[in-house]
């Protein structure tokens, strides 16, 4: 079985380390594409959660690796690729065309695909320097079970509308805390020019 372009980056770039500043800015509009995102994942509600009472789920969003001083900027780097990558692997399934506005979802689907090349130039730049140590796995791990817990709940819920909604708004709190991860990187980028 052929491993995913994505986790064979990622797997390139862990084993050969990055530098604590990868030299690489994102462009402006990558903030931008998140929020619109966000705007996008409110449009394409079906149902209340009101409807769903049953439904509820805590999936332990692993908000510690996003707010705190825990992640550098290689890890955030990592992180929020596998954050956005995961998402769009949920968001390409045929469960999900079923449930949600096609239109709505196309433009959800690309922008995730921007944001997705955007940090594979950040990621594959950063190949090519040297690194004197590797970033932890721990937080790239921590994202990966967090979004299996969210798989698995579709799945044994059956794709379920309901379950769909609580996935679309667990998606929306992904987004607000990728937003503050951007943040924190432009912030990194912003105070490794300054002289």
């Amino acid at each position: 079985m052929a491993l995913p372009m994505s986790l064979l980056l990622v797997l390139v770039v862990v084993s050969c380390g990055l530098s604590g500043a990868l030299g690489c800015v994102l462009p402006q509009n990558h903030i931008l594409l998140s929020r619109d995102n966000l705007v996008l994942l409110r449009q394409v509600r079906i149902i209340s959660t009101l409807s769903c009472p049953k439904d509820t789920k805590d999936f332990r969003l692993p908000r510690a690796m996003v707010k705190g001083s825990q992640v550098q900027e290689a890890q955030a780097i990592l992180v929020l690729h596998g954050m956005l990558q995961h998402i769009s692997d949920l968001l390409l399934t045929e469960h999900a065309s079923a449930a949600w506005n096609t239109t709505l979802l196309n433009q959800l689907r690309m922008g995730l695909y921007q944001q997705l090349e955007d940090l594979e130039r950040c990621l594959v730049r950063g190949m090519g320097e040297e690194g004197t140590a590797l970033p932890s796995q721990e937080p790239t791990l921590a994202v990966r079970r967090y979004f299996q817990s969210i798989s698995l709940y579709l799945k044994e819920r059956q794709y379920s509308d309901c379950a769909w909604e609580v996935v679309r708004v667990e998606i929306m709190k992904c987004f607000s805390s990728i937003i503050t991860l951007q943040g924190r990187l432009s912030n990194m980028d912003r105070d490794l020019q300054t002289p």
